[in-house]
């Protein structure tokens, strides 16, 4: 079989889970609504909205794991590798799939310590597809020169010598063309490669503002 391992934190989770794998939006807006999710002799309640992970069988025969995420934004991500691994060896076919928040990929130490593993023969995982959400707010300081010694947030993935392609989050054909090319080198090469893309937040870093507010 294949599997699509996917690592990721809570912004766009929900529309990973509602657009992509199927998961009925009902049952999301009626956790929004605080639907009682226990037996009423249980105390307590779910797990918050942006923590809620999935495991689908997709309509091709592949099967999609989007791993449960907790607060701490990039701590997934050897657990991901992890899970990938664990496939790898029963013989599954496995796609990892890592997505990143620009300040959290190059301000967390997980992230490199994941990075060092990717290459070593009991930890590989035949390349993982990187994709860094790109804001450039970089949490709530301007990424350059406050947030950041170097000048791109994927800077990091120069430590294991891996592909990155910058791309701009508003022309949708450019990053479709480079994914195909991240999916192309990782198939080729079995090894990391990453894209960039380089966005914006709408509606600012915390929805109801504009983001030079957060700056």
């Amino acid at each position: 079989g294949t599997a699509v391992v996917i690592g990721m934190p809570h912004r766009g989770r929900l529309n990973v889970m509602t657009g992509c794998l199927e998961y009925p939006a009902a049952a999301v807006f009626a956790k929004l609504r605080g639907t009682r999710e226990l037996p009423d002799s249980v105390s307590g309640s779910g797990d918050v909205l942006s923590h809620l992970w999935l495991d689908k069988e997709l309509r091709n025969g592949s099967r999609a794991l989007l791993l449960p995420n907790p607060s701490h934004l990039e701590l997934v991500n050897p657990v991901q590798l992890g899970v990938a691994r664990g496939l790898l060896e029963s013989g599954t076919s496995v796609l990892p799939v890592q997505i990143h928040g620009d300040a959290a990929f190059s301000g967390q130490g997980v992230v490199m310590e994941s990075l060092l593993l990717a290459g070593l023969p009991g930890y590989t995982v035949g390349g993982t597809v990187h994709i860094i959400l790109n804001n450039q707010l970089g949490f709530t300081t301007p990424s350059v020169p406050l947030g950041r010694s170097s000048r791109y947030a994927s800077d990091p993935a120069k430590m294991i010598g891996a592909p990155v392609f910058h791309v701009n989050g508003d022309d949708p054909e450019a990053v479709k063309r480079a994914v195909e090319e991240a999916l192309r080198y990782r198939a080729a090469f079995k090894k990391d490669a990453f894209l960039d893309i380089i966005c914006y937040r709408r509606h600012g870093h915390n929805e109801l503002d504009e983001p030079a507010f957060t700056q």
